[in-house]
């Protein structure tokens, strides 16, 4: 026997076909001339009667003033959301008057085993304690239709709160970051949300958010709706262990919080489609379409928060976010870069850079640089091609003597770029403490991450050879040397202090092989949009913030910053000019070598193409820069 439950759940569109019924026989109904009206109860009784009972019953809770719609002892007053697999309503608690949320799923469990496991995991989810996890209230069932009770307070949900204009970007920013820290403290405590949605999502007028419905999908239903899997007879899932479901429901849930703040910055659902679940299971692995933010959207968004909700929704799996952490710490970091220059990831840097360095010292670099320190004059000259030997020692001397310029005020005399007038200034001794000073190799990093380090700083000395070799004549080479090194500031020191998010920027930079022969390999991120995905902030201005920190003025900041990967190169027009972009043709040919070798050529050539006429260079000199240094013996080899 159906019971009040299934009339309400009629009402609400889980049987749109009678509902419909009954739509169309009461504006019937409706629209009768008054001669064919009847105010005798038994007429009205016996029209009524020509309905079919379980029809009659929605139309019920369909008029206007519908009857009372129980659920136990909530009365439910306003269906607040509802996908395919959930629906949260607006509740009275009838004994303590209270107006709650009721969350509850769209199909009742199979059996009494079904429906006690249901209160059991919902029951357990409800004991984890989070600020940014709606408080649960009850756990309960009516009928064999289980529900759970949040907390309603002074709460909307987002679908409530949100109009078609969205939000700016930064309030976005401020809102998903709190949804992302209650949805990691529910991932690391065993728990998924399984069905994420805009109205599982609560905020008050102070911008306080709160999340709801953890668990209301079960894993079966969950697995049948992404794997297409169905439970064993057993009850056990055939072809995946509970924790391999467990991880992919908590990367479906990280993916289907990036398509809600998709649908708040672009006005509309992605792919029309209301239902993220089911938009979910239209993405890959699950289907083959893919969801970008538009150009044309209500609220300008800044090119950071783009990239960043783009890496969560993108169609190559390997580039989205695995977890509600680094979804969390890349949005935190554009947030806090953005309200203020030294908050973020620039202030975590300086913090680190004066427990463990800058840079950890060369083996053997830093030792040699501090015995020679203690011979004579005469070997000032072996003494700089020693330090230059070492970026850790070298950019010490740069922040020693540029730091105390900038303190003292002596600025007019421009900044120190070169080894040996840094040790004129600070003799002999200054170098011994600096290179005293300097953390051992490989400080804190594990093996991996020293490699990884060591690679990079190899490919940057390489670089600097480069250049050295391309340079017009009339330039000191140990300022063309540092200059093109400290083009790459911002990726020494996140190699070294974050050697984990350096990993994820490569990964997200690297091109995809094509998936058919013919087809062209698809292109990975620009390294801009690849820092900004993973730290929320330009890998460059990390750099930045580090030569500020030294002291250096606005035109070595400009010098160090690499020439746009794209558009024409103009003939440079001062001495800053021309170092800026002798250095950056140097990294742009390591970059291009470093590609594919069928597109490594190519790339070459267009490097020369871009840099010839500006330069007064040609394809051959790059070729000829390009030939290992061993002849070279003047030069900061690896």
């Amino acid at each position: 026997m159906k019971g009040p439950v299934d009339s309400f759940a009629k009402s609400e569109g889980l049987f749109d076909s009678e509902l419909r019924t009954v739509l169309t026989v009461l504006s019937r109904v409706a629209s009768r001339p008054p001669a064919f009206q009847s105010s005798d109860p038994s007429v009205t009784a016996l029209m009524v009667a020509t309905i079919p009972p379980t029809v009659a019953a929605a139309a019920t809770s369909a008029t206007p003033n519908r009857a009372v719609r129980m659920l136990g002892r909530y009365q439910l007053l306003r269906l607040l959301g509802k996908s395919e697999q959930t629906m949260l309503w607006l509740a009275q608690d009838s004994e303590g008057d209270l107006e709650v949320m009721l969350a509850m799923p769209r199909a009742r469990p199979a059996d009494p085993d079904a429906l006690g496991a249901w209160l059991a995991r919902v029951g357990r989810t409800s004991r984890l304690k989070h600020p940014k996890l709606a408080r649960v209230l009850d756990v309960g069932e009516h009928e064999r239709w289980p529900y759970a009770i949040y907390e309603r307070g002074s709460f909307v949900t987002w679908d409530e709160r949100l109009t078609s204009k969205g939000l700016p970007g930064n309030e976005l920013t401020q809102w998903s970051v709190q949804v992302l820290q209650g949805l990691a403290f529910a991932h690391e405590g065993g728990s998924a949300h399984r069905d994420l949605q805009p109205y599982s999502l609560l905020v008050d007028d102070a911008g306080s958010v709160k999340l709801l419905g953890l668990e209301i999908v079960d894993a079966d239903s969950f697995a049948k709706s992404f794997i297409g899997m169905a439970a064993d007879p057993d009850g056990q899932q055939a072809a995946m262990d509970e924790r391999r479901m467990q991880r992919l429901a908590a990367e479906i849930d990280v993916l289907a919080f990036g398509l809600v703040m998709h649908q708040v910055l672009a006005g509309n659902a992605p792919l029309d489609e209301p239902d993220v679940a089911k938009v979910v299971g239209r993405l890959p692995p699950f289907g083959h379409e893919m969801v970008r933010l538009p150009w044309t959207v209500p609220r300008p968004i800044a090119e950071p928060l783009r990239a960043i909700v783009n890496r969560a929704t993108d169609r190559q799996e390997r580039q989205r976010y695995r977890s509600a952490r680094t979804f969390e710490r890349a949005l935190e970091g554009w947030l806090q870069a953005t309200s203020d220059q030294d908050a973020g990831p620039i202030t975590l840097l300086l913090v680190r850079m004066r427990s463990v360095g800058l840079l950890p010292a060369m083996p053997g670099g830093a030792d040699r640089a501090a015995r020679l320190a203690l011979l004579e004059t005469g070997h000032t000259h072996e003494l700089s091609s020693v330090v230059l030997q070492d970026f850790a020692l070298s950019f010490e001397m740069l922040r020693m003597v540029n730091f105390a310029q900038s303190q003292a005020g002596n600025t007019g005399s421009g900044a120190v770029l070169a080894i040996h007038r840094a040790i004129a200034m600070v003799g002999l001794d200054g170098v011994r403490q600096a290179a005293l000073s300097l953390r051992p190799w490989p400080g804190p990093l594990n093996d991996e991450a020293a490699n990884a380090l060591n690679a990079l700083m190899l490919r940057v000395k390489r670089a600097g050879n480069i250049a050295r070799a391309l340079q017009p004549a009339g330039y000191d080479q140990e300022v063309v040397y540092l200059i093109t090194a400290l083009q790459n500031l911002g990726w020494l020191v996140v190699q070294y202090h974050f050697p984990e998010e350096a990993a994820q920027i490569r990964r997200l930079m690297q091109p995809v092989a094509a998936q058919k022969a013919g087809e062209p390999d698809e292109q990975g991120m620009t390294a801009e949009g690849a820092s900004f995905a993973v730290l929320g902030i330009d890998i460059d201005a990390l750099g930045s913030a580090v030569m500020h920190h030294w002291g250096l003025d606005d035109g070595v900041q400009h010098m160090v910053r690499r020439a746009p990967p794209t558009g024409p190169i103009h003939t440079p027009t001062s001495d800053v000019d021309m170092l800026r972009l002798v250095a950056s043709c140097a990294n742009d040919v390591l970059d291009a070598v470093a590609l594919p070798s069928r597109q490594a050529v190519p790339a070459v050539q267009r490097v020369a193409q871009r840099y010839g006429r500006p330069l007064n260079i040609t394809l051959k000199d790059i070729q000829d820069a390009l030939q290992p240094p061993a002849a070279k013996p003047d030069r900061a080899d690896a």
